[in-house]
This record gives structure tokens, sequence and C-alpha cells, in this order.
């Protein structure tokens, strides 16, 4: 996908919701891997941080081949890849098989993910695209914790969630750019053009690298906090299922919020401030030994989480638009995503619950010095807008040969280029319908 694209952004919602689902259901899937196969809570970990160390290397290993192997290629061998994969590991009761389909299953998840942050780069407003993929997978994600506690036991129903899902996305790659060829050129770089060198190198790799620690700290929590509720709050399975729910229907306001108020406010207050805030909510959740200090801590928590990364996946996307950046801190992230269920269940096996949160909260209010930072070098803080600029025509409007009267001028204001019309169009002409008396010519569009 070239730079900025005016292409619907749907099917990259579409795909988004399919790559970022297993990441969102990783507790219930980890905690029945626990409870349904003979595997240690460690263990589980283990599997849930191997599929997405798959979905993370996918990301590594595509992230400058989507222009050239196409986007509708890549997408549809990833939702391909989801299906075989999650699917054998929900049907097979047998840990190798399972194991093995997970890192398929999560090889097409980072796939299909690599193509849909590529895409939302290309976007002209990114950070709407990457609100609109949040709230439809946190929707998704909450009915599938709705549902899934009274279908029964077994591993297998939120993988096959996960299988179900990329198999109704299928229809939507169709919409997709099939190569280099088809992406249509802008009209400042033609298409023979190469692409030109990744551009702020430090502050993306800064980014990256602190959204690998940001990741990692975020899901450490998150991989175990099935297990927090049942075994330290003393909480059933359906329990913590309506609160994973409600938080993320927290999380979907949270988007909604993060949507409305776009780029307006920056990106360094909404990454600082909001990683800090997370880092007290996952204090809270940790030390839950109830269902209110529980239910207050995720619900807060995912309030934010998707909130927070909405911003820092526009950051991403805002450093290149050919996706690079978008696609190599996603895979970061990814990569810290995968590390996190096995951390924490190595922190909380070592530490217990409480002491892990406190671990995890030092690390995100480090963080979040440095990924304010780079937001405010590569966005200069608040985006304030101007009016649109309006074009008129027509000779009831502009005569012929006339230059543009400028109101009087401030000393300090910049100076204002006088534009002279020397032909214009009758304005009749852009209302004309195709017919035989117009036959060789097209009817002029409107400016944008």
């Amino acid at each position: 996908m070239s730079a900025r694209t005016t292409a619907p952004s749907w099917p990259l919602v579409a795909l988004f919701t399919a790559g970022y689902l297993a990441p969102y259901l990783l507790p219930t899937t980890v905690g029945r891997l626990d409870a349904a196969l003979p595997l240690s809570a460690t263990q589980a970990g283990a599997v849930g941080s191997l599929l997405l160390l798959s979905s993370a290397a996918a990301g590594f290993s595509l992230a400058s081949r989507i222009h050239r192997l196409g986007a509708r290629r890549l997408a549809r061998a990833g939702l391909l890849l989801a299906v075989l994969g999650y699917g054998t590991a929900a049907l097979s009761s047998d840990v190798p098989v399972v194991i093995a389909g997970a890192l398929v299953g999560g090889l097409g998840s980072g796939t299909a993910t690599t193509v849909a942050a590529a895409g939302t780069a290309a976007r002209r407003d990114p950070h709407r695209t990457t609100t609109l993929g949040l709230l439809s997978v946190s929707a998704l994600a909450a009915a599938v914790y709705l549902t899934v506690p009274h279908l029964g036991p077994g591993h297998g129903l939120p993988l096959a969630a996960v299988a179900l899902t990329a198999a109704l996305v299928w229809p939507a790659t169709a919409h997709l750019p099939t190569g280099s060829g088809e992406a249509a050129p802008t009209a400042h770089r033609p298409a023979s053009t190469p692409v030109p060198p990744l551009p702020y190198r430090r502050p993306g790799l800064v980014l990256a690298a602190a959204m690998l620690c940001w990741s990692l700290a975020q899901n450490s929590l998150w991989g175990v906090s099935s297990h927090i509720g049942t075994r330290q709050a003393g909480l059933g399975e359906a329990t913590v299922g309506v609160v994973f729910a409600a938080a993320l229907g927290a999380g979907l306001l949270g988007v909604l919020c993060a949507g409305a108020l776009g780029p307006r406010i920056g990106r360094a207050l909404p990454v600082g401030a909001g990683t800090a805030l997370i880092a007290v909510c996952i204090v809270v959740s940790a030390g839950a030994d109830g269902l209110t200090s529980f239910a207050v801590g995720e619900i807060a928590w995912n309030a934010l989480y998707p909130v927070v990364l909405s911003y820092l996946i526009s950051l991403a996307a805002s450093l290149d638009p050919h996706g690079r950046w978008a696609v190599l801190a996603g895979s970061a992230s990814s990569l810290g995503t995968a590390c996190g269920p096995l951390a924490g269940s190595l922190l909380s096996a070592a530490a217990g619950y409480p002491a892990m949160g406190w671990v995890l909260a030092t690390v995100l209010l480090l963080l979040a010095v440095p990924l304010a930072a780079v937001a405010v070098r590569t966005t200069g803080g608040p985006v304030l807008r101007g009016p649109e600029p309006v074009l008129r025509g027509g000779p009831a409007e502009q005569p012929a040969h006339q230059p543009v009267q400028q109101p009087a001028q401030h000393p300090m204001e910049q100076p204002v280029v006088e534009i002279t019309v020397d032909h214009p169009q009758p304005a009749q002409q852009e209302f004309d319908t195709a017919g035989p008396q117009n036959s060789g010519t097209s009817p002029s569009a409107p400016a944008p």
C-alpha cells in the first residue's frame, strides 16, 4: 500500500479484528488450556506466549514486503493460516497438536495484523481507523467472554471463536489491493519512484522498544487475570467472564472518547498520563481480594488501555506513510505481548500476584517518559486545525482577470499569495450530464 489513500477503511477494520482477537481472548484461552489439558499454569502461559511470538515473527518478516507481495494475497494467506491453525487446536486434545495449531494460528493472526497496520498508516486519518478497529475487536471479545462460559468446559471454544472470525473476515479481502501495481500512486510520488528511506529512525526505534516493554507489562497481568479472579479473589469463571465483558465494554467507551478527541490534544498527554494511570490500575487489579477490587481494577484498566494503545498505534503510523514503522512498532508490541503470559506466570509464581503488580507498575511509570518524549518530538503537541479553504468559481463570484481581494493584514500574519483567474469555467459545466453533446469530455469533479 502506498502513501495516503482514500480507499474504504472497513476491510482494514475487519482484518484488525481478526488479527487482534487472539490477544484479547488470552486470559480465557490460557485459563482453559490449564484447566482442560495436562498443563500447569506456567506451561499454559508458555503456550500463549508461543502463539503471540509466532504472531510477532510474522510482522517482523513481512514489514518491508507488503507492497511487493500484495495486501490481498497476504491477508488471505494469514486468514487461511488462522482458520487452519486455531481450528486444529480447538478440535484436538493432544498437547503437541494444540501447540502446533496455536503456532500456525498465531502466524496467521500476525499476518492479518501486519496488513491492517500497513493499510492504516496509509489512511489520511490513521487514528480514526485505529479506533474503529479497537471498537470492533473489543465488542467481539466482550461477546465471547459473555458467551463462552455458558457453552461448556474445554479449551477449544475461544480458539474456535478466533478461527470463525478469520473465516467470516475472508470476503473483506476482496476490497484490498492485489499488488504494488494496483495501489494508486499519489500526486507527489509516481508509482515508479522507489520507496524512500525509513524516516525518524531514532524516535522510531525508541517507540518500538518502549512499546515492546509496554505490551509486556500489560499482558503479564492480562495473561494471569483469570487466575487472579478465580484463585486470589475467589470468583467463579462465569463471574470473571462478566467482569471481563464489563471491562471490555468500558474499553469501548474509552475508544469512543479517544476517537472523539482525535489528535486535538496531541499524543503526549494521553500516552504519558494514560500509561501512569494504567500503572495504578494494575496495582489495584493484581492485589484484588474480592469482587469489588477485582472489578474496579480490571474495568478501569481496560477503559484506559485501548485509549493509550490507539494513540501509540497512530503515533507509529504518523512516522511513515508507507506503514513501515507501524508494522515494526506493532510487531515489537506483539513480541512484548508474546512474552507477557510467561512473564506474568513466572513473576506471580515467584513473588505472588500483588508483588507482580508493583513490579509491572514501576516498569510502566518508567516507560511513560520516553513514550511521551517521542510523541512531543514527532508531533509537536496539540494539533490545532484552521478553517478549510473554500474554492469558488463561476463568473458571478469571480470576474475574469480580477485579482482576489485580501482583507487588511496584521503585521504578524503570514503574507497571502494573490491568484489571478484568467479563464474561469462556467459554473453550469459542473452539473452537466453525460450525453452525446458531451462525448469525449468528462464533467469536472468538485474539489475535495
